[in-house]
């Protein structure tokens, strides 16, 4: 029987974060996935992480998968892939299936780091084919190259719906309507701010109420649902589309905990049904602990530092490490963990709604319900500021961890302050040199580079573009508003891309004055 000193079972983020601190130390790991490729759900983000610079902010997921393969791969890890396992048994006994052949494999230690599988929801044709999980979605696109479908009504809009949208729009289809039976915008405002100044119709407090077609998706009828979600007649919608795309959130794979014997329990506030471990994911087994989403549902970047944690309490449960060191090590990483737990999107806060800022400023009602913040309240949040000449404008408008834009600005234009979840303010005092730093850093797309007036009745607007193809100087087209409508006639006058920009292009337009503060999307014409 092969032994190793830790058996990891997931190549995420987690299951290879805990892996690189494992094998960092002397342990000899091996990591199985049931994948062709390692990575997990990194290598589909295609979008910048939140966070901070040891939160890996500003950099696409899919890059930050190379890294963690890079790390692994110095420190000796194995990884094995095709692997399936399909036993966790007494005395950590671990049963692998690849290819035809069944393997047994036993570890001194072991770390189940094997994610979450995507929820459903049954309707009318639901089964057709074309009704497919976002996660699917991102698959086709960002792994493999497919285009999932040509029109496509996307059902969630927690950050997995509002993310994937982007992405599918970015593929090239076309969102016809992004729907959630709550009745607010589950995830971050920046990230649905950049979907609805696309376009993209929100209907919230709506639902699906069938899939049409005999042998494929050619429709679908969506209708207001009420408090208690039962529909409200005729509020029926009805739109032609060819794809249905569900986000309708995630469920941990904690199988193989349940049957190693662990303690479980059933915990909404986590997912579902979840190990019961402690915050370093040691399980009620010794030698078993846990990483990432099987634990309980968060974002990736929580997930890694969940794996590097884990990988540490091994390393001390072997005595790879001392209990001191491990604590050291320990406190760092809770510091990290806990900058990402901050703000309105906190754990402690799921399933409330937040009135107000931590500034005390009223949050946008327009935003959740809508998906864009109102022109008439744009103006309360700190980062929106008037000045002569170019300067920055940030309509970041909730308390998430992020704070890029403070680091990737040299001259001090931007401020977050010690609290990663402040809202960013433009510094006194401070000049612009309009070098677009801060545009491209944004994780939300979040900030514009405005010239209010340049002195002929016109303004510029620099904003974030991520589509193909690029514009070229002098092409004509509308300035489209926060709620994607048309609000002017607008020109391209530059386009800058750059390396440091990491493929977000930088797009000036130029609009009447009166509109510098209200266009904020190019559409050609």
């Amino acid at each position: 029987m092969n032994r190793y000193d830790l058996i990891i079972v997931g190549a995420g983020p987690s299951g290879l974060s805990a892996a690189i601190e494992a094998a960092k130390r002397g342990m000899k790991v091996v990591v199985f996935d049931e994948n062709e490729k390692p990575g997990g759900q990194l290598f589909k983000q295609i979008h910048k992480f939140f966070g901070s610079k040891e939160h890996r902010a500003k950099v696409r997921g899919f890059v930050i998968g190379q890294q963690l393969l890079d790390e692994a791969d110095e420190v000796g890890v194995e990884v094995v892939l095709n692997a399936t396992v399909i036993g966790l048994y007494q005395d950590k006994e671990v049963v692998v299936k690849i290819g035809d052949e069944v393997i047994h494999y036993k570890g001194d230690s072991i770390v189940i780091a094997t994610g979450a599988a995507e929820n459903m929801v049954t309707f009318p044709g639901w089964t057709l084919p074309g009704v497919i999980g976002a996660g699917a979605a991102q698959t086709m696109m960002n792994l493999h190259g497919v285009k999932p479908g040509q029109r496509v009504l996307m059902l969630g809009s927690g950050n997995v719906g509002l993310v994937v949208s982007f992405q599918l729009m970015q593929c090239g289809c076309e969102v016809v309507a992004l729907v959630d039976a709550a009745p607010r915008v589950g995830g971050y405002g920046v990230h649905a701010a950049k979907v609805a100044r696309t376009g993209v119709p929100f209907y919230l407090s709506h639902t699906i109420v069938k899939a049409e077609g005999d042998n494929k998706v050619t429709g679908v009828t969506i209708a207001q649902v009420d408090s208690s979600f039962k529909f409200i007649p005729g509020t029926e919608k009805h739109f032609e589309v060819d794809t249905i795309c569900l986000a309708v959130g995630l469920s941990p794979m904690s199988q193989l905990l349940k049957m190693a014997g662990c303690e479980m329990e059933d915990n909404p506030k986590r997912g579902g049904q979840v190990p019961i471990c402690d915050e370093y994911g040691r399980t009620s087994i010794a030698g078993i602990f846990v990483a990432g989403d099987v634990s309980g549902i968060e974002e990736a970047s929580s997930a890694m530092i969940e794996g590097r944690m884990a990988g540490v309490v091994a390393a001390e449960y072997l005595g790879y490490v001392r209990a001191e060191e491990m604590e050291a090590e320990l406190s760092v990483l809770d510091n990290a963990l806990d900058g990402l737990r901050q703000g309105m999107f906190a754990p402690k806060n799921r399933g409330k709604e937040i009135a107000k800022t931590e500034e005390g400023i009223d949050i946008s009602k327009n935003l959740l319900l809508h998906g864009f913040v109102g022109d008439d309240e744009i103006e309360r949040f700190p980062g929106v500021t008037h000045k002569v000449g170019v300067h920055p404008v940030m309509e970041c408008t909730q308390n998430i961890p992020c704070n890029p834009c403070q680091d990737a600005c040299k001259k001090g234009c931007i401020s977050i302050g010690a609290n990663i979840t402040s809202l960013p303010i433009v510094v006194d005092n401070s000049q612009c040199i309009n070098c677009g730093m801060c545009v491209a850093s944004c994780s939300g797309q979040a900030i514009f580079l405005v010239d209010e007036d340049c002195g002929d009745g016109t303004a510029t607007v620099t904003l974030p573009y991520e589509f193909l193809p690029l514009p070229e100087v002098g092409a004509k087209g509308k300035g489209l508003g926060r709620n994607g409508q048309i609000v002017c006639d607008a020109q391209v006058v530059s386009v800058k891309s750059a390396k440091a920009f990491d493929k977000t292009n930088l797009l000036t337009i130029r609009v009447p004055k009166e509109y510098a503060m209200k266009a904020r999307f190019f559409k050609a014409v």
